[in-house]
């Protein structure tokens, strides 16, 4: 075979090794940053791709709180003896007269044994009639049938007890160190103060969150919030359920980071570069700084805010981009918040994928070499 021959078969490899390369798409990470911002609502998708400084932090920088509503902070101390339903009294009666209402002639006095409080609340006492029991110490249900009882015989004495029933109870479960039922007594009126008795958190107390479950009703608190907002520290009601959980939020890491993961909340609040920290930072060798990225739906009256159109209807996706390497940058990703559900990816540097190319060019010119060597020594 000729030297002409030669070369040209070595040039035709070349160029269906060149082919090949621009052809298959090489292995990555992710999109590049072309093609994120092809998807912008200027372009050909559906989602609006928002550089983050001042303004957009102000608006989108925002982690949702958590507080319990005015029923639960104004609800008022409860007694810790409140006589509630089912509750089973034992009511005694002095009467100072031979011929009593209730006292049988010889005696002095009466008992009315196993009054049980109905469904409604109430009790039926000779002489007093009905009267509301459940809500009430033992103390004002005395003083109660007292009064209505005097209108008949002359400075009765009354005793009411409880001698069957919990009383006001409350349930407390989920990250405790006693998970049990514990009743409502003076030192542990307020919810702090049952869930000390309860033994305290078992979690990370700064992803701990307290939820209570009042009747229909609900409302969730960060644990430290108990003791940094007064206001927070709710008293609690007969048949209140309180649960201890961790913190669910989470966020996904993708692209050139230090790992790509699932990765929970180990705090109230992550911003952004704490984020990319959790997961190992920027990758030295392929990440470029000019491109990170966090995705996320938002809903309606911030997104019209960020885009400034009224017309949105919806959640809506964003795109937030934030530039390491701009003077600001670091403070900008240092005051963007990450929310629940948030992805955050980080794009290679354009250099990774022209080595890519170059390593895989430079393959296939071996192979080519190769082939137009086996190709000359068949024609010699």
């Amino acid at each position: 075979m000729t030297n002409l021959t030669m070369r040209l078969a070595r040039g035709a490899a070349l160029l269906a090794a060149v082919g090949l390369v621009a052809t298959c798409g090489l292995p990555r990470s992710g999109p590049n940053k072309s093609e994120i911002f092809a998807g912008s609502v200027q372009r050909e998708g559906d989602a609006f791709i928002l550089s983050v400084d001042d303004r957009v932090n102000r608006i989108a920088g925002v982690t949702p709180a958590m507080a319990f509503s005015a029923a639960f902070a104004n609800a008022g101390l409860l007694g810790s003896d409140t006589v509630q339903a089912g509750d089973v009294l034992s009511i005694s009666v002095w009467e100072n007269v031979d011929d009593g209402l209730l006292v049988a002639n010889g005696q002095n006095a009466t008992t009315l044994n196993e009054v049980q409080v109905d469904g409604s609340g109430f009790i039926t006492v000779p002489y007093a009639g009905r009267i509301r029991a459940a809500g009430n110490t033992p103390e004002a249900i005395r003083r109660i049938i007292s009064d209505k009882l005097n209108e008949q015989t002359p400075d009765p004495q009354v005793q009411v007890r409880r001698v069957a029933g919990d009383g006001s109870t409350v349930s407390v479960a989920g990250a405790v160190a006693a998970q049990g039922v514990y009743p409502i007594e003076r030192p542990t009126r307020t919810l702090s103060a049952m869930l000390a008795r309860a033994g305290g958190v078992t979690v990370n107390p700064d992803i701990a969150q307290v939820t209570v479950v009042r009747g229909s009703e609900s409302g969730s608190i960060w644990f430290d919030d108990l003791y940094d907002e007064p206001q927070s520290d709710i008293a609690l009601r007969a048949g209140d359920r309180i649960i201890v959980e961790a913190d669910k939020r989470s966020f996904t890491a993708l692209g050139a980071t230090g790992t790509q993961n699932l990765i929970t909340f180990d705090r109230q609040a992550i911003s952004a570069i704490e984020a990319i920290a959790q997961v190992g930072g920027l990758s030295t060798s392929a990440a470029d700084p000019t491109g990170v990225f966090v995705f996320r739906n938002e809903p309606e009256v911030i997104a019209r805010q960020l885009v400034g159109d009224d017309s949105l209807t919806g959640t809506q996706r964003v795109v937030y981009v934030l530039d390491l390497t701009q003077p600001n940058g670091m403070f900008m990703a240092r005051d963007f918040a990450i929310r629940d559900g948030d992805t955050v990816y980080v794009t290679e540097a354009p250099f990774v994928q022209f080595n890519k190319t170059i390593a895989a060019l430079t393959g296939s010119l071996a192979q080519v070499g190769n082939a137009a060597d086996a190709v000359s020594t068949v024609g010699n």
